[in-house]
């Protein structure tokens, strides 16, 4: 079927609902209606309310004169009767007093009076004290506020008095009650800046998603956290204003109406200073003592080979290409370096990645999955389980090898065979995500199993370690990227306390438990795989239990395919990141 003929059969269906039908008619009633003329009988029927009162107490207090007196009594009565002559009258908005002729001062020959109708939002203003001439002046308008809106107000007015009483020689804080007790109206005596030029608005719609919680109420630097934004990982906000180094403005979607109030948030340089300041706790963790004599923890291994799932052999589970776990004396190593990196701010912390919102079509293919995560974290496990549950919508590349097929393996079922010189061959030609040698064969994954897997309509599910994503980080597959993270060492000591590892076969024991060492070597791993891929991470899973973490982990995967539109990095269609435009201010009070 055509696009054409899809689209006339959906527009055909539309145009026979009956409801669009009752639409119709409603309207055409209404325009009857108003093409009538109809006017109000009475424009204070609520002042007729006390004569017929009392009429009715005169004509005798029968029980029909009870009932219908006991209803005109009612306040809802009486709220319906205001309503009806606020119509008839047409007194749709709030009346302003008129400004009285003393408001202006002869020697002031710039100043205006602004009044504006209080409500339950604030106004959506910030003000600070000019540390040169001591004024109070408007410090920032919050984007889509009521000061905004209103178009009376801008950055850098002077404020001279609030609803009469002047702020000279006040502080910000010393006005925020004379707005507090302000009901109805508040009336502000300004005096417009010298440069009236209104902040440009960005050059086209800026979206974010976030890579960190946020919650002023736990933030001390925030000036106003009635002001701020809340938001967890994952949330998209749309930017409004990039102009102050510090903090920006922006509103979060699906907040309702989407021309709604901006909030203060925290800028992406706040945030990295932030992070960098922070020593990392683990240069104060005491390290576990190893007693007299003990050995160096063996080579371990990733589970080599998943034989089967319910009966049914399932390649692409297989690991075995991956080096074993480091000695002691490289974890030492490494953890050192990441150490350094941490204080030295090498590492910069996720804080935003711009996006665009991209309508799901229905020629489009499924998006690659990838689950990523620190050894021993169980990647595997969550991979092994979504296959289990639906093998129709779920799918794995099957690896490539330089071994010898073994006599109950198949050629693309188990694996792809290929020799020496062939996979030395797609290495230089970019062909593998992912690959390595173990006992002297090349173990990898393909872009080309990846595709296969897509094409057959499948979510094909990826594992791989986050320095090998920029194969596969492109709109070509659309990388939907889940970072699975481990729990606190005490929740890790109660649900792996008889997990074990698989190991090297040279090893008189060929499994072992975890040890509090393989914990701390876990979160160090992940740590350092956040800090430095957490920008790509469009969903963070703690895995304390797995099953927990197998529902949200299903939860989300199925939602991620129902959704109708999907926020795409944009570096997939723009290379270069919208470009900042910043002003330095420190805010004070928020009005």
């Amino acid at each position: 079927m055509s696009d054409r003929e899809e689209d006339y059969r959906f527009l055909h269906s539309m145009l026979m609902e009956k409801k669009l039908h009752l639409l119709f008619k409603i309207h055409e009633r209404l325009r009857r209606f108003e093409k009538l003329g109809p006017v109000p009988v009475l424009q204070d029927a609520a002042s007729l309310l006390p004569d017929l009162a009392e009429e009715l107490v005169y004509h005798g207090w029968t029980d029909e004169v009870k009932e219908l007196f006991a209803l005109l009594s009612k306040a809802h009565f009486k709220h319906f009767l205001c309503v009806h002559d606020a119509v008839a009258q047409r007194d749709f908005e709030p009346v302003l007093p008129p400004v009285p002729d003393d408001a202006l001062d002869e020697e002031e020959d710039s100043v205006k009076i602004v009044s504006l109708v209080k409500t339950k939002e604030p106004l959506g203003a910030t003000i600070k004290k000019d540390k040169s001439s001591g004024a109070i002046v408007v410090a920032r308008i919050m984007r889509g506020g009521p000061a905004d809106k209103s178009g009376l107000i801008h950055e850098g007015d002077e404020l001279k008095e609030v609803n009469g009483v002047s702020v000279e020689h006040r502080k910000p804080k010393e006005i925020l009650p004379l707005l507090a007790r302000s009901e109805g109206e508040i009336k502000f005596k300004i005096v417009p800046a010298f440069s009236q030029e209104e902040a440009s608005s960005l050059e086209k719609q800026l979206f974010v998603r976030t890579l960190f919680d946020y919650d002023p109420l736990d933030d001390p630097a925030i000036p106003c956290k009635d002001a701020a934004v809340a938001f967890q990982r994952g949330d998209v906000l749309e930017v409004v204003s990039m102009e102050d180094d510090t903090w920006w403005q922006a509103r979060r979607l699906g907040d309702g109406d989407g021309d709604g109030r901006a909030g203060l948030i925290p800028s992406r340089q706040l945030h990295e200073r932030r992070v960098a300041l922070r020593r990392p706790a683990a240069l104060f963790k005491p390290r576990r003592a190893k007693p007299p004599g003990e050995r160096p923890a063996p080579p371990v291994m990733e589970d080599a080979d998943y034989r089967a799932i319910t009966g049914i052999h399932v390649a692409g589970l297989r690991r075995s290409f991956r080096l074993g776990r480091k000695s002691s004396l490289a974890r030492e190593a490494a953890r050192s370096r990441r150490w350094s990196a941490g204080v030295h701010g090498a590492m910069c912390p996720p804080t935003y990645v711009e996006v665009i919102p991209h309508p799901r079509e229905p020629r489009d293919r499924r998006r690659l999955v990838v689950l990523v995560g620190p050894g021993g974290v169980g990647v595997s496990e969550l991979k092994r389980r979504l296959l289990v549950s639906d093998p129709d919508r779920y799918g794995v590349a099957v690896p490539y090898t330089t071994r010898e097929r073994r006599r109950h393996e198949s050629e693309g079922v188990d694996y792809h065979f290929l020799s020496v010189h062939s996979f030395e061959e797609h290495i230089l030609n970019q062909r593998f995500i992912e690959y390595g040698t173990y006992r002297g064969h090349y173990y990898g994954t393909s872009l080309d199993s990846v595709q296969r897997v897509m094409a057959e309509d499948k979510v094909c599910l990826l594992d791989v370690h986050p320095s090998n994503l920029k194969h596969v980080y492109s709109a070509e597959f659309k990388p939907f990227v889940v970072f699975v993270k481990p729990p606190r060492i005490e929740e890790l000591r109660l649900t792996r306390r008889r997990a074990k590892f698989v190991c090297d076969d040279e090893e008189s024991s060929p499994v072992r438990i975890f040890s509090d060492e393989d914990f701390e070597d876990m979160i160090d791993e992940a740590e350092t795989m956040e800090s430095q891929f957490g920008q790509l991470f469009e969903k963070v899973i703690v895995n304390g239990d797995v099953a927990t973490a197998f529902r949200e982990l299903r939860a989300e995967l199925e939602g991620l395919e129902d959704a109708a539109v999907q926020w795409l990095p944009a570096q997939w269609i723009c290379p270069s990141p919208t470009a900042a435009r910043r002003s330095c201010g420190h805010l004070i009070g928020w009005i």
